[in-house]
């Protein structure tokens, strides 16, 4: 009785605090919280405690949880900007749950294995957070979702083919991942599906069949992966499917004239895009019209599609058409662009080589014969529909159309439109963008035109128009964006342009612009210019101190004018300004003592200024203000600050006749280069002109390089770098310190010198060690006289042509030189020389060349084709010519550098863009590089899009000539252990793994590979270093710090680590070294 009486005593004691013990939900909610280590509203934090529920029950009143009765049926967490590491498994016990979604955050884990556990769950989204790891088979017993959202996170590995089990899911979202290996077949079981999104992973192979048989599907995107095969022609003719996205893979046609399914695709598409694909055949198969079914969008551009265009005149529905950036030749279809049966809104035929060779017959109707006559200029645009117009990038000549209609967006630039602008004043005034630069237009802007009172953006650069700026330029009221540089205009600046409020960006550089710059706010609106480029004009007088009113200014270039004196402190108000070039003028006095902090890059090179450099600019390379400014000195007079050839009080004098030898020697050099001049003269004016060369794909140089000399600006200046032009302290041309031979090659013709002196330039794509200069034998003869062979159709050249083609010298290696040939048209093409013995005899040489035909990637710089002379030193390669430069260029601290140090972003996707282009290399043309460093990178335009160049030489080369490549790159740092101590080495994947590594260690530290960097340890090469810095748990402290800025983020930081990590995965031993994919896929997931 008293054990009874005991027992009944402890159980009364018990029930209060069992009472208060919280439910199974809590207990799942209060784990998940553990792991939340910031969130910054308190959303959580400040709500999900113990104080505010009933134990017994919901918490309702917490933030983001939604009851049914008694339990949780809803965690909405989204968009609050939480982090941590969270345990998704705790949300097994929630047995009611019915939806869970926390998209937009920062947290991180990975999927739980017990997901069969989550059985009443419908909807799953915790996309774009940072969430990794594999996808669980578990997926599969996901029985009740029907909308599953895993996009934007960091998971990787296949898609497991029990995803086929879900077969209650409406909406299948996994887009932006890591996902790779093949789709899996049983995708076509999930019969509810309604859209299906697998885009921006990696998913190799073919589309998997029998997703037609998915009736309810509405939307697919399989877009940005690595899908290859043909395209599942079969499927786009019977879905049910409304879009359809197949971009940015490796499709291709098995035959050419598979285009012709077009017209049989089902009448339910109405969304189709098959760009950024491999795809080749012709739109026009047996003179038929495909009809493209009910297709309201079309969108074919980036692939390799050829022939004429059909006439589209019967293509009622569709609204967007996008074919640019392929081999289209022949005429613009009329249709397009005039009357109102067609409803086209947006039309793209950019980038391919529309004329006005000759007029095509089609079979357009079915079986009735009609002619197409298409001209290739257009004389009238009259859509009362079409909204965007881009016919960039082909060979459409006449003048420039009457436009009537609605018409938004105009892109004409990159063709051979001439005579004047007379026309636009009847334009419509909807334009908004108005793009004609790179034409053939001359004459004045016209003072009577449209109102154009949308208008934010006018391009007319890089023609020949002249006359004074007309006073109708600032009476756009929207205009935002105007750039008139690369003209003749002549005559004062505007005072109104620089005062108008609605300027962003005036771009006025390479004109002939004079007199001084005066101006002042004429409305309460302060000016909103952020960039201001006057370069290379006839501007003078004393800095403009009305330039203090442009207070939100962020790039001002007003170098290669005629300024004079000292600079005001009124600079100092340029509280905004990130880069400021006043170099080759002639200021004089100190440099002010507080410019901006803010600048990044900063240029006074060949002034007359002197004083020390104040403290807050002693951060830019010696560069920054010599040659020049002889008096100009930083403090303690280091040897290079001077960049003045009279020396320190040090220096023994010059004996007199070592002063005269030096007189003589110059004056029998120019009378050398004089009469040389005169015998060319004469041979290159009796030779007959040609017809005109027509590459519609070379790229023109588009960026003026301000930080040459003024003479530069002469045709066929050779290129140099600032490193020969700091010999000396004046302001001399390029073409006044190189030798003779170089001269004459430059100014005459393509003829490159034997003995040239040049050994680096900082756009070259080439760089050789001082060592090997004896074995560099690259001559010419006078003319060329053998074969010219091309890999495509876009270009026609004679030897003749070329051999006429002034030349400016880009680099040099030990298997040549490198030059910029000028083209009659205006056009660039980059032609390597050969070194005499390095390239195969001419049946394997010209075997491997036709294996370069069909590369074709925007990370890839294309090879063109190729010239073989009847002697044995007679051997060029021709490729596209990139501009501005290569990544060394841009990269080192050294003299010459172009443009401000490059920020984190650019050096990430640099290396993003280098390991997609390796990997297209590797991948879909089984080619390792064999010569990857960084002056080999070329940055294109003013995006930088890395492109990788001189890649696969090897092939070409004998056993001889690979060897000595290797052996070069050895000594600039990028030869893979493996090849060098090899007696006959050969590139491979793993060594351009290899090279690729040692290019991200140079992105993260700025420093050149083939540099001995001192530090403690002593001198030691780049990997060596960092190595050493990473193993003493130092590596932060290899970063550039010209990335101060970046440094100081958090998010930066870390990238900066990742991509430390990758690089020395890359430089491990080559057993141990990942592939390309790997490296590319985890760059990307930065």
């Amino acid at each position: 009785m008293r054990f009874f009486g005991g027992t009944l005593t402890l159980i009364l004691l018990l029930l209060p605090v069992s009472s208060q013990l919280p439910s199974q939900d809590i207990m799942s909610l209060l784990a998940f919280k553990k792991g939340i280590t910031h969130d910054p509203t308190g959303y959580i934090s400040d709500s999900w405690n113990e104080e505010s529920i009933d134990f017994n029950g919901c918490p309702s009143s917490w933030n983001g949880i939604v009851c049914n009765g008694d339990l949780v049926a809803g965690i909405v967490l989204d968009n609050l900007g939480i982090s941590g590491t969270v345990d998704l498994s705790v949300f097994g016990n929630l047995t009611t749950l019915l939806k869970l979604s926390m998209a937009n955050n920062n947290l991180s884990g990975t999927l739980p294995g017990n997901l069969g556990d989550f059985k009443s769950l419908k909807y799953l989204d915790i996309s774009y957070n940072v969430f990794s790891g594999e996808i669980p088979k578990d997926i599969g017993k996901l029985q009740s979702i029907q909308n599953l959202s895993l996009a934007g996170n960091g998971f990787s590995g296949p898609l497991p083919d029990s995803i086929g089990d879900v077969d209650s899911v409406r909406s299948l979202d996994m887009s932006h991942n890591h996902l790779s290996g093949s789709l899996p077949s049983s995708l076509k079981g999930l019969r509810s599906l309604v859209s299906l999104n697998l885009s921006f992973n990696a998913f190799e192979k073919g589309i998997p069949t029998g997703l037609d048989l998915i009736s309810s599907l509405e939307s697919i995107d399989f877009s940005w992966n690595r899908l290859d095969g043909d395209v599942d022609w079969e499927f786009l003719m019977q879905t049910s499917v409304v879009n359809v996205d197949f971009s940015g893979n490796s499709l291709t046609s098995s035959n050419v004239n598979e285009m012709k399914f077009l017209s049989q695709v089902s009448d339910s598409v109405k969304y189709l895009n098959l760009s950024h694909n491999q795809l080749t055949g012709s739109l026009i198969d047996g003179g038929e019209l495909s009809t493209f079914g009910n297709l309201r969008v079309l969108d074919l551009s980036y692939n390799q599609l050829s022939g004429p265009l059909p006439g589209f005149d019967y293509v009622y529905d569709l609204e967007i058409l996008r074919l640019g950036n392929n081999k289209f030749t022949g005429f613009l279809p009329n249709g397009l662009l005039k009357g109102d049966t067609l409803v086209l809104n947006e039309l793209d035929l950019s980038a391919n080589n529309l004329s006005e060779k000759h007029s095509i017959g089609a079979d357009i109707f079915g079986t009735d014969k009609v002619a197409l006559h298409m001209a290739g200029h257009i004389g009238l645009i009259t859509s009362t529909t079409l909204r965007i117009l881009n016919l960039s990038s082909n060979a459409i000549t006449g003048e420039l159309p009457l436009l009537t209609g609605s018409c938004t967006t105009l892109d004409f630039s990159k063709n051979q439109i001439s005579g004047n602008l007379s026309v636009t004043a009847k334009w419509s005034n909807d334009l908004e963008f108005i793009d004609l630069s790179q034409n053939q237009l001359k004459g004045p802007i016209p003072e009577v035109t449209s109102q154009f009172l949308r208008l934010n953006y006018l391009n007319l650069s890089h023609n020949t128009l002249l006359d004074t700026l007309p006073e109708v330029l600032v009476q756009y009221p929207k205009l935002t964006i105007l750039d008139l540089s690369s003209n003749q205009f002549s005559g004062p600046m505007l005072p109104d342009l620089l005062a108008s409020s609605s300027f962003h960006e005036l771009h006025l550089q390479n004109n002939l612009l004079t007199g001084d710059i005066k101006f002042s706010p004429s409305s309460p609106n302060k000016p909103s210019l952020q960039v201001l480029n006057l370069a290379n004009n006839h501007f003078n007088g004393f800095f403009p101190d009305d330039f203090a009113f442009l207070t939100g200014l962020q790039l001002l270039d007003i170098s290669a004018n005629n300024f004079s004196g000292n600079l005001p402190p009124t600079i100092t108000k340029l509280i905004s300004l990130n880069s400021l070039d006043i170099s080759q003028n002639h200021f004089s006095g100190p440099l002010p003592t507080t410019l901006p902090s803010t600048l990044i890059f900063f240029n006074a090179s060949y002034n007359d200024l002197s004083g020390i450099v104040p403290q807050n600019l002693r951060k830019f390379p010696d560069s920054s203000f010599h040659p020049g400014n002889s008096k100009l000195l930083f403090p303690g007079g280091s040897p290079s600050s001077g960049g003045s050839s009279s020396g320190s009080s040090t220096h023994k004098p010059i004996r007199s006749y070592i002063k005269a030898v030096i007189i003589v020697a110059c004056v029998a050099f120019v009378l050398l280069i004089l009469i040389f001049i005169f015998v060319q003269y004469k041979r290159t004016s009796s030779r007959s002109h040609t017809e005109r060369v027509v590459d519609k794909n070379a790229h023109r140089m588009t960026t003026p390089d301000s930080s040459r000399g003024k003479g530069s600006e002469a045709g066929g200046a050779l290129v140099v770098s600032a490193g020969d032009l700091i010999t000396t302290p004046r302001k001399e041309s390029s073409s006044e310190i190189i030798g003779s031979e170089e001269k004459m090659s430059a100014g005459v013709g393509f003829s490159p010198s034997k003995n040239s002196r040049i050994s680096w330039s900082p756009d070259s794509g080439e760089t050789y060690p001082p060592e090997n200069l004896a074995r560099l034998d690259v001559r010419s003869p006078d003319r060329l006289a053998g074969d010219l062979h091309f890999l495509d159709e876009t270009i026609t050249l004679t030897p003749e042509e070329l051999s006429r083609a002034p030349a400016e010298v880009l680099g040099r290696s030990s298997h040549g030189t490198s030059y910029r040939a000028t083209l009659d048209n205006g056009l660039f093409l980059t032609v390597k020389w050969l070194r005499e013995g390095v390239a195969k005899p001419k049946k394997d040489f010209t075997k491997e060349a036709k294996k370069f035909a069909n590369i074709r990637h925007p990370n890839v710089v294309g090879l063109r084709g190729y010239y073989w002379g009847p002697t044995q030193h007679e051997k060029l390669i021709l490729s596209d010519y990139i501009s501005p430069g290569s990544l060394a260029s841009f990269l080192y601290d050294r003299p010459g550098r172009r443009g401000p140090p490059l920020t984190w972003a650019q050096r990430l996707k640099i290396a993003v863009d280098v390991a997609r282009g390796l990997n297209y290399l590797h991948f879909d043309r089984a080619m390792p590089h064999g010569n990857l460093k960084t002056t080999n990178i070329l940055l294109d335009g003013l995006d930088l899009n890395a492109r990788v160049s001189d890649y696969c030489l090897h092939r070409l080369m004998t056993p001889a000539g690979t060897t000595d490549q290797i052996h070069d790159s050895g000594v600039l740092g990028y030869c893979a252990p493996e090849l060098a101590g090899a007696k006959k080495p050969t590139p491979s994947f793993k060594s351009d793994t290899y090279g690729f590594g040692v290019v991200l260690l140079e992105l993260l530290t700025g420093k050149c590979a083939g540099d001995v960097v001192s530090g403690e340890e002593g001198g030691i090469d780049l990997t060596d270093w960092v190595r050493l810095r990473v193993a003493e748990g130092r590596g932060s402290d290899c970063f550039d710090a010209a990335m101060a800025a970046d440094i100081s983020n958090s998010t930066s930081v870390k990238g900066m680590k990742e991509m430390l990590g990758i690089a020395l995965r890359c430089i491990r031993p080559v057993s141990e070294r990942p592939g390309i994919k790997s490296v590319y896929e985890d760059l990307s997931s930065i």
